[in-house]
């Protein structure tokens, strides 16, 4: 964890992945992120995986650095305390609706510089998650193998809600741009975020939309090659699949030298007449190159032939499952991106990611746990909001305020 953006409170009401995203990025590097959920948890409380003991790992990850202020966000009394601890921060991050108790508006009232950021799910008002945005996106239905039929065959959906991802990534440089506008001008901002925009756009920043335009047609399964480029996995002679890319004249001669290929290239630039020196020939002519490359591959151990794609420098991975990427030394135990285990609400111990950017020269600190739900309550009511330790108490008594459910989970 670092200190660039110490000084900065964000107030967080979410839930799911993309909004929580948001604050474990800015707490990474400082920032005092307050959660506010309702005492009985937000919807994401409870989300899968979950513990022996009740506890979601997903929740725990997501949550890290942050504190809990749990409040009966049913009640008039608890969601004027929403309001004012973000009108009190001056800064907040939310994906509830636009029209809700935490609008821009109501705490712009008593914030006139407030910076709201609002991830919503579609741009005209409907909502979305990540996986009925990815069936939107044109995605599921060009990744398959090659063979399958285009006509009849299932689309494909991503495992990993990466549109969540990006999206709080996203909403993370969202909110440090608005913060940079109000410190030029005084002007606070309402931004919003459509996670369907997110996705439709980086369709069209990445060159897919103009290019689905341009053909008048979608493109081609093309199971794990590479579109346009030379790439796709292999599978050594014992068995081991892995995955090689060639992107650059380096890395496309790294191949031919650690797989011993290059009288075949040769051979097959004769036969073909072209000349594979560049993107365009490699994948037009990819199954000939593919299966001159597998053959090479047939007489290799994975060992061996890892060792001759190092030497060579080209660029390759094997597969891993996720298990067993999890419990890989050089991905996780000697990676420094990832710290010892903090003391977990599950009470599970567990390698944890920092920061994943990194300063040189400046120690990032361990990575810190999430919270309890409603452990810092009595904490931030009294600190950020002034109240006096009689009122915290009755608000206590009345179940306007839950404190720490680490005993009662």
């Amino acid at each position: 964890m670092y200190d660039l953006l110490s000084g900065l409170t964000l107030v967080e009401v979410s839930s799911f992945v993309a909004s929580p995203t948001v604050g474990l990025y800015c707490g990474q590097f400082g920032a005092n992120v307050i959660r506010v959920d309702h005492v009985a948890g937000g919807l994401d409380y409870d989300r899968y995986m979950l513990t022996r003991e009740g506890r979601s790992l997903s929740w725990e990850n997501l949550n890290r650095t942050k504190k809990s202020l749990a409040l009966d966000l049913r009640s008039g009394e608890g969601r004027e305390l929403a309001v004012a601890l973000a009108a009190e921060a001056g800064q907040m991050v939310t994906n509830l609706p636009v029209n809700s108790f935490m609008s821009h508006e109501a705490v712009a009232a008593k914030r006139p510089d407030l910076v709201s950021v609002r991830i919503m799910g579609w741009h005209d008002g409907r909502q979305a998650m990540d996986f009925t945005v990815h069936a939107a996106s044109g995605y599921p239905l060009m990744t398959g193998p090659a063979e399958w039929d285009a006509e009849s065959a299932p689309p494909v959906n991503q495992l990993l809600p990466a549109w969540d991802f990006i999206t709080g990534a996203y909403c993370a440089f969202t909110l440090l741009a608005g913060l940079r506008h109000r410190d030029r001008s005084g002007e606070g901002s309402e931004l919003r975020v459509p996670l369907g925009d997110v996705a439709m756009g980086t369709v069209a920043n990445s060159g897919a939309m103009a290019e689905m335009l341009y053909r008048g047609a979608d493109r081609e399964r093309l199971g794990n090659a590479i579109w346009g480029a030379f790439g796709k996995d292999f599978r050594s002679r014992d068995g081991k699949r892995f995955m090689v890319a060639a992107l650059t004249p380096k890395q496309w001669g790294g191949l031919i030298e650690a797989f011993g290929v290059s009288e075949g290239i040769a051979a097959l630039e004769t036969t073909l007449g072209v000349r594979f020196d560049n993107d365009h020939d490699r994948f037009v002519h990819r199954e000939s190159l593919f299966a001159l490359f597998q053959k090479a591959a047939d007489a290799f151990d994975y060992e061996t032939l890892a060792t001759r794609l190092a030497k060579a420098g080209a660029t390759f991975e094997r597969y891993r499952t996720m298990h067993e990427a999890a419990n890989d030394p050089v991905l996780v135990a000697d990676n420094p991106l990832f710290g010892p285990s903090p003391a977990n609400p599950s009470g599970f111990h567990y390698p944890v990611a920092r920061s994943f950017a990194n300063i040189p020269d400046r120690e990032a600190g361990d990575p810190l746990p999430a919270p309890y739900l409603g452990e810092h309550s009595e904490q931030v009511l009294a600190e950020n909001l002034g109240l006096s330790s009689g009122e915290i108490a009755r608000l206590i008594d009345c179940g306007i305020v839950r404190t720490s459910d680490k005993d009662n989970r």
